[in-house]
Formats: structure tokens, C-alpha cells, sequence
């Protein structure tokens, strides 16, 4: 009940404040996770790790139970009351089409992939702009890296 009540008045003191003042609001800073491996011992620890993995831009690797693994991008995630009727949603990145797995059939998790969206925040955009123009280029365009 307490979070509900901290919510709720995050969301009224946003309310009172200008559209300025919204634009420069702190972002939630992110975790450089590549290459991490999470313990999945307990169920909060996979819900934990879980909810970091679909907040992560690169691939990640699934190993089951069964040992069989799935690499590829999580983009959704269905949390339940237990593990087992929780469950992600992936991309493979060696098939088109999209797979289910149930918390609980998950042994372990890595974030395998590069994280394509680490160093890319609007304020770096801004900076390279600023930079760029200071240096007296015209016509300046910032584009965005090829991905892989």
C-alpha cells in the first residue's frame, strides 16, 4: 500500500509542474549489463533479473531446465502470482518467430548480446549536436550507428 501511496504522489507533483521543467526530469539510470550473469536462486532474484532483461536492448541467452538455450531478444514478460504461470516473451535470433518460457523452466540467464541502447541518451545526441556545431560544421546531421 505504501508504494501505491508513493506513486501516486510522484504522479501529482508532476502534475504541478511546467512543461520545462518536465523535459529535464532525471531519467532512471541504467545498468551497463553486458556480459552479466545473474544468480537465479530464489524466485524474487528471477523476477528481478527477468524485469532487468526486458528493460535490456541487446540479446540475452535462456538456458532451461533442460538445458536446452534460446539466445534473442525478450520484449515482453507476463508476471504471475508464481513462477509458473509467469513467463517472457522472446525473439530467437536464429528463427522469426516468437517463444514462451515459463519462469520456472529458466536454469540461468545472461546478457549476451551488446546492449545497442547503453551511451544513448537524448543528452549525448544533444552533446555531439553542440559539439559538432561549436566546431563550425553546417548541415549537421546526427545519425544513429548500423547495428550489427
Amino acid at each position: 500500500m505504501a508504494t501505491e501511496q508513493q506513486e501516486h504522489l510522484k504522479i501529482e507533483q508532476l502534475r504541478h509542474q511546467s512543461a520545462d521543467e518536465l523535459e529535464h526530469i532525471e531519467g532512471r539510470e541504467r545498468e551497463n549489463l553486458e556480459g552479466w550473469i545473474p544468480a537465479l536462486a530464489t524466485g524474487a532474484e528471477i523476477r528481478e533479473a527477468l524485469e532487468k532483461a526486458f528493460d535490456y536492448r541487446g540479446d540475452v541467452t535462456i538456458t532451461k531446465k533442460d538445458g536446452s538455450q534460446i539466445v534473442g531478444y525478450l520484449f515482453d514478460r507476463r508476471t504471475g502470482s508464481s513462477l509458473s504461470d509467469s513467463f517472457v516473451r522472446l525473439i530467437p535470433s536464429n528463427a522469426p518467430t516468437k517463444v514462451n518460457v515459463a519462469y520456472s523452466d529458466i536454469a540461468a540467464l545472461a546478457f549476451t548480446g551488446r546492449d545497442t541502447a547503453a551511451g544513448k541518451t537524448f543528452e549525448a545526441w544533444v552533446r555531439k549536436y553542440w559539439e559538432k556545431k561549436a566546431a563550425g560544421e553546417q548541415n549537421i546531421q546526427i545519425v544513429p550507428e548500423k547495428l550489427d
